[in-house]
């Protein structure tokens, strides 16, 4: 069996993206998130190959710290904030190693890794590390305006065809809204949770819900 392929994170990728060189000085990153309408900007070596990402929180410290005294305690407590806030060039200001996605990365493991990473956005990297472009939150969800009709075709043709084949089992494939439900009479219900599993791995699937019935066994 073959599924349909799975959108990848080159399909979602917003290009060219903007970027800085480890040089650039605060105002300049500060200019360029203005300029760009953006909240973060990958940080790149002379090859193009990202070393770091700069984002507003790793700005915002200099401000934060402008006219303060910071106790002790805050100082011990704040301490890579007040780094920051004395820093001057994005090498000093990113956070480094960079976290990064391939390009051909499914959309479901770029999600897991800002999930676990606690990032709205992440890079996208050749196989040296080169910058391609960036992937969001946003850019991830792009998947669920997908088509109801076509989401109903590829579940008929890459699950229900090969779980259900006619004439054992009759089903019905209908899509809404992108919550996808099968009607029908099945020969091996057993194998229902084995659908709902493929079913929810379609892209742009928001649920599976089933109103099947099983074949009655022929008589003998």
């Amino acid at each position: 069996m073959t599924t349909g392929s799975p959108h990848v994170v080159s399909d979602v990728m917003t290009t060219p993206v903007a970027a800085v060189e480890g040089g650039a000085a605060f105002k300049d990153i500060v200019r360029t998130m203005q300029e760009r309408k953006v909240s973060a900007l990958p940080v790149v070596d002379g090859a193009d190959r990202v070393v770091g990402v700069v984002s507003e929180a790793d700005l915002l410290p200099k401000e934060e710290f402008r006219d303060s005294d910071p106790d002790r305690y805050t100082q011990l407590r704040r301490l890579s904030d007040l780094r920051k806030a004395g820093s001057v060039t994005a090498a000093e200001l990113m956070t480094s190693p960079a976290l990064a996605v391939s390009a051909d990365a499914t959309l479901a493991q770029a999600a897991r890794e800002m999930v676990r990473a606690r990032v709205k956005r992440l890079p996208v990297v050749d196989d040296g590390g080169r910058l391609l472009g960036i992937v969001s939150r946003a850019d991830l969800l792009k998947v669920f305006l997908r088509e109801d009709e076509e989401i109903a075709e590829e579940v008929r043709r890459e699950v229900v065809a090969y779980l259900f084949p006619a004439p054992d089992s009759t089903v019905l494939v209908e899509v809404g809204d992108g919550v996808v439900t099968l009607g029908g009479r099945v020969r091996d219900t057993s194998l229902v949770p084995v659908a709902a599993r493929l079913i929810r791995a379609v892209e742009g699937v928001v649920d599976v819900r089933f109103a099947l019935d099983a074949v009655a066994p022929p008589s003998v």
